[in-house]
């Protein structure tokens, strides 16, 4: 049993049911404060230096901060929060959803706190991004309502940005990002790890094989002129001559002494 089953058994009622149109509820409603009090989302911001000043309610509605102001922008983030939420609550249930929420939450304050990221949210909705992209590789989306694209591309594409910005950042910013995707390490890290040991010993295991099979299928014996074997002729008999070559008895050379 995996550690995260021995906490689903003993913490499973604290799961929120319904925790993706939780999220987009609330999201909604900052968006809509947001549009009617301009600055209003500065209130509410992952601000450390304000957080120690005593503001600990922007350690959560962060995570409520749209990413941009355009209400069609907004209308589709909101859209695709609650999609991929609600595949995430079916394939995990409520318990592991929270628990992968929660995550990512402490691993974002604490790219915020200790290597200064100005992350916010994205971070965090990126992770959740990539586990619905796990979960269902094959689900089509469509760019602009019109070019169909599976979400394990869009996937690959974001795990290549991510990439690029870990390796082209310095270390500060390298850890944050290690930080920020931490649920999502911990949650899929573990599996990636036995797949990559599996794919090794199965290579390992095939390599082995062939190996053996190459080396069953390869004569013994030799003849240097006709190139007959004990496979060709489970009847010849083979000698080795003077000159180091072997030859059937047939082709053995007559004015040499051949070794058996």
């Amino acid at each position: 049993m995996s550690l995260l089953d021995r906490l689903e058994r003993r913490f499973g009622f604290l799961g929120i049911p319904g925790l993706p149109r939780i999220l987009v509820g609330f999201a909604a409603l900052v968006f809509g404060l947001a549009w009617l009090l301009p600055g209003f989302t500065s209130m509410l911001t992952l601000d450390p230096v304000r957080i120690r000043h005593g503001e600990v309610w922007r350690l959560v509605t962060y995570i409520f901060i749209p990413q941009s102001q355009s209400p069609l922008w907004v209308l589709f983030a909101l859209w695709f929060l609650w999609w991929i939420g609600e595949g995430l609550d079916r394939a995990w249930g409520s318990f592991r959803l929270t628990l992968y929420v929660l995550v990512g939450m402490i691993g974002t304050t604490a790219a915020a706190f200790f290597f200064g990221s100005n992350f916010s949210n994205s971070m965090l909705l990126m992770s959740l991004f990539l586990a619905f992209a796990h979960f269902y590789p094959e689900e089509i989306i469509y760019i602009l309502f019109i070019l169909p694209v599976r979400i394990k591309w869009l996937a690959w594409i974001a795990g290549a940005f991510l990439l690029l910005g870990f390796f082209t950042n310095p270390n500060s910013y390298r850890a944050a990002l290690v930080a920020a995707l931490a649920n999502y390490l911990i949650f899929f890290g573990p599996e990636f790890v036995y797949r990559a040991r599996h794919r090794h010993e199965v290579s390992s295991r095939r390599k082995r094989f062939e190996d053996h099979t190459r080396s069953e299928a390869e004569p013994l014996h030799k003849c240097a002129v006709c190139g007959a074997t004990e496979l060709t002729d489970p009847n010849l008999d083979f000698r080795v001559a003077r000159d180091g070559e072997e030859y059937c008895v047939a082709h053995l050379p007559s004015a040499q002494t051949a070794m058996p």
